[in-house]
């Protein structure tokens, strides 16, 4: 397993989510695979599932994670959120700079919800490129969780070295409860 040179915000992330290790995550939109070994290394009953839309993204997250992979920790799959059956829903979700959250919130909260477990929570992580952006996502993210059912419980911003994080997490829509 490697996290080498896991960029900030996904270090920032899975510190987020206080992972304990019988802990069951959902990664959505994994990229290479960094923060799945950043949670792996938490996990020792725990898993992580990790979806990804990009073949390429998800051949190399399985690289990364081949150890975590062979031990039964983590689950790397090539799905969309839309489409995802992954015969279970997690109490904690996250992913980093999917913008479908933002460009289409109905379908992909509406997507995320399903996955969700009813005390569930969801993190949502961005690097925003300008503070302009930082604020413009600060300012209207939580709103359309709220306006999809989710309940906005927390909103982070963290400096990195040359940028922003923020980070919105919202427990599970009631009607999923």
């Amino acid at each position: 397993m490697s996290a080498e040179n896991a960029p900030e915000r996904a270090r920032w992330a899975v510190e987020l989510l206080h992972v304990r290790p019988s802990d069951h995550v959902l990664e959505i939109g994994c990229g290479p695979g960094y923060a799945v070994a950043l949670v792996c290394a938490r996990l020792t009953r725990g898993t992580i599932t990790a979806i990804d839309r990009s073949p390429v993204a998800v051949a190399r997250a399985r690289e990364r994670n081949r150890a975590c992979i062979a031990a039964g920790r983590v689950h790397i799959e090539h799905a969309s959120l839309a489409t995802a059956a992954l015969g279970r829903r997690f109490r904690k979700a996250f992913a980093i700079n999917v913008n479908a959250f933002w460009t289409s919130p109905p379908a992909a909260l509406e997507a995320l919800a399903r996955l969700v477990h009813p005390q569930g929570s969801a993190y949502l992580v961005y690097e925003p490129p300008t503070a302009g952006r930082l604020r413009a996502l600060r300012d209207s993210l939580p709103a359309r969780l709220e306006e999809n059912g989710f309940r906005v419980t927390a909103v982070r911003v963290e400096r990195f070295r040359s940028s922003y994080g923020l980070c919105v997490i919202g427990h599970a829509p009631p009607s999923q409860r």
